[in-house]
């Protein structure tokens, strides 16, 4: 069931690319589709006029990671096996990758009003906690899984375009950045391992898991404008 919602945001989102927002009673709620490291959907409620111009944002964000685990890493990092990267053993068959990013966010935000006639803006900054998982499948010989959560920063932009019919297309542009945490490891069989940033090993499974550190995101939904 925890992953049942960010799934089906996802489908959502990559289906139509597009997102219903609707205004009830001064709260905003919206499905937003596009990239942000890879595949994403967002959903989101919006308050945006607490104290003025000034809202509250709240998100959850899931994103379908196609770079999972880097291909110049060891093919079987900490085990004895083939002398070769992860790429090759992807190209030649003998292994595949799996990931996602799942995001929670706190934003206030500030309306900057119309800029242009049918064009305004909504600037919108806070705190991310990221929940980051990858796997790295070699078939036979088994896999690994790394997971990691980390609390980030971010901040966007958000211009809503009036169409017809009360129908507005929005854009939203933002950066999030993550902090370097702690990386768990679960080979599947009951070994599992937590190795801290200030670990002697970090920096080699710190290159082998692929996870956000500064990323640059551009979704678009289409929804009803606020009333």
């Amino acid at each position: 069931m925890k992953k049942l919602l960010p799934i089906t945001l996802l489908t959502v989102a990559a289906t139509t690319a597009t997102a219903g927002a609707q205004s009830l009673n001064g709260i905003e709620l919206g499905l937003t589709g596009g990239y942000a490291s890879g595949l994403s959907g967002e959903f989101f409620v919006h308050a945006p006029n607490v104290a003025g111009p000034v809202g509250v944002k709240a998100g959850v964000a899931y994103t379908r990671a196609a770079d999972a685990i880097n291909d110049s890493s060891p093919e079987l990092p900490g085990i004895s096996g083939p002398n070769d990267t992860f790429g090759k053993a992807k190209a030649e068959g003998r292994a595949s990758e799996s990931g996602s990013h799942t995001v929670v966010s706190l934003d206030g935000t500030y309306g900057l009003g119309e800029l242009t006639p049918g064009v305004d803006a909504t600037l919108y900054g806070g705190g991310r906690y990221g929940m980051f998982r990858s796997v790295a499948d070699f078939g036979s010989l088994g896999s690994t899984t790394y997971s990691s959560n980390a609390f980030g920063i971010g901040a966007g932009v958000m211009v809503s375009y009036a169409l017809t019919g009360g129908l507005s297309l929005v854009g939203d542009l933002g950066v999030d950045h993550y902090f370097k945490s702690t990386i768990r490891t679960d080979d599947g069989n009951g070994n599992t391992d937590s190795i801290a940033t200030n670990d002697g090993s970090y920096s080699t499974f710190d290159n082998t898991f692929v996870r956000p550190g500064t990323v640059f995101k551009a979704r678009v939904e289409i929804g009803r404008a606020h009333v």
